[in-house]
This record gives structure tokens, C-alpha cells and sequence, in this order.
């Protein structure tokens, strides 16, 4: 029988890690990467039947590839401190790691805005390749959105993965500032070239693309946030890879 191994990465998550670690108790090897939390996350880990490691982040890619190489078993699934698996997940789980036709599945994630469901603009299913042999998957060793390499033929589960990242507009707006600033390193370290023009028009692009044709109105003012940030992420990235040019001597 397939034995499971899941990897968790937390960094100050007191608020949500419980949550994550109920829903996997079943679980043949819970792996918790710690990135040096300073709040109550490594207190409530220590409570529950976990392996814990501790590793500062330096690459996202590089990262989730260390703790995928800490579990014992084959197949792992690769959850975020933030998020809960359904127990309707957990059953196709059993039954899809004793498949020999695929060596990797992606899942469907449920993500929140505070308590708000995001049906709409492309957050919905958003399907991530989560559960997989760890031989046969790696994540490219980029600092932001990582390419996933699959060795082999990627199946498909239906339940869902609760995703809740952000527990209010804050955390959102955070988050794109963050993001931003590892696009626009991202830019500089690759010689990317980047103009006002092309950056506009990808901003203005995103907004209605999301919007519009991926009917992110559906959702309302939650729909127009997201279409808005995602505008806003462009131009912010934008706005910092041309400051880290100038910082570094550039034109």
C-alpha cells in the first residue's frame, strides 16, 4: 500500500497552522519547514506528530524542493501553512496514489478573501499540481511564480484544497507589494526588457482579462479588487525593476 508524505512550509502562521495540520493527521509523515517564525507557529507544530525542520528562505523553488527531499515516502503533497484539505480530497488522495497511470495530480483550490469566496476571474478551480512522486517532480529555483517540471503524465482530482490567504484586504494588498518587488528582481537578474508602453498595456491587459472575459464581475466588489490589484501589480513592478535600475547605475 502507498504510504503519503506531506510538506508544509509555515513562517509566523500561529493564526491558520492548526487548522493545516488537522486535516492531515491521516497522513503517513506530516514535514513542517519552518522559515524562522517568531509567534506561537513552532509552539503548536511541536503539539501535533510532525517531523520539523528549520530552513531560512532564500529561493521559493529551491525552497520547496529542500522539504520535498526530506520525506521518507514517494508521493507527497505540498500544502501551504494556510490551507486545509477537504475530506473529500483526502479520499481521492488514498485512492489516486495507488495509481500506476500518473506520477502527479493537480487540485483544485478553493481560495478566500477574508471569508469571501472567489468563484470568478481565473480563481476558480485554479488547479495546482500539489500531490506527486517526489523523483518524478521538481520546482525550477526562481525567486517568484517557479515553473513546476513533471516527469511523466499529470492527472486530474475534483475536491478541493481550502485556500485562506487572505484574511482581509491588508494581507492582500501586502501580498501583491511583496510579489512585486521578487517580479521586478526578477526582471533585473534575467536582463529583462521592460518599457513604459509594454508595462502599460500589461497592465491594462490584465485588468480587462480578468475582469471581463474571465467574469471576475461575477464576484462583485471582491471581483473588482482582484482585477484592480492585478493592474496594480503590473505597474508596481514596473515602478521598482526602473528604481533598481537606476540604484544600480542603470539607465
Amino acid at each position: 500500500m502507498a504510504k503519503l508524505s506531506v510538506m508544509i512550509l509555515t513562517k509566523n502562521e500561529e493564526s491558520c497552522i492548526a487548522d493545516c495540520l488537522e486535516s492531515v493527521k491521516w497522513a503517513d509523515e506530516v514535514i513542517v519547514v519552518d522559515d524562522e517564525s517568531t509567534d506561537k507557529t513552532i509552539e503548536i507544530v511541536k503539539k501535533y506528530n510532525v517531523k520539523l525542520f528549520f530552513r531560512k528562505m532564500d529561493i521559493e523553488g529551491k525552497h520547496r524542493n529542500w522539504g520535498y527531499a526530506q520525506a521518507q515516502n514517494q508521493w507527497v503533497l505540498s500544502l501551504d501553512a494556510d490551507e486545509v484539505v477537504t475530506p473529500g480530497l483526502k479520499i481521492e488522495i488514498q485512492q489516486a496514489i495507488e495509481s500506476t497511470e500518473f506520477v502527479a495530480y493537480d487540485i483544485p483550490l478553493r481560495n478566500f478573501i477574508s471569508n469571501y469566496w472567489v468563484r470568478y476571474g481565473g480563481w476558480y478551480p485554479a488547479s495546482k499540481v500539489r500531490l506527486f512522486k517526489k523523483d518524478k517532480f521538481k520546482y525550477e529555483e526562481a525567486q517568484v511564480h517557479p515553473r513546476a517540471f513533471i516527469d511523466g503524465a499529470c492527472g486530474h482530482l475534483k475536491s478541493d484544497i481550502i485556500h485562506r490567504g487572505y484574511p482581509d484586504l491588508e494581507h492582500f494588498l501586502n501580498s501583491v507589494n511583496r510579489q512585486s518587488t521578487l517580479e521586478a528582481q526578477k526582471w533585473i537578474e534575467t536582463g529583462r526588457k521592460m518599457t513604459l508602453l509594454w508595462a502599460t498595456w500589461r497592465a491594462v491587459d490584465r485588468f480587462f482579462r480578468r475582469y471581463l472575459r474571465k467574469k471576475a464581475y461575477k464576484d462583485g466588489m471582491y471581483g473588482f479588487i482582484i482585477s484592480f490589484f492585478d493592474t496594480l501589480y503590473q505597474i508596481l513592478s514596473y515602478a521598482k525593476f526602473r528604481e533598481m535600475q537606476r540604484s544600480s547605475g542603470g539607465k
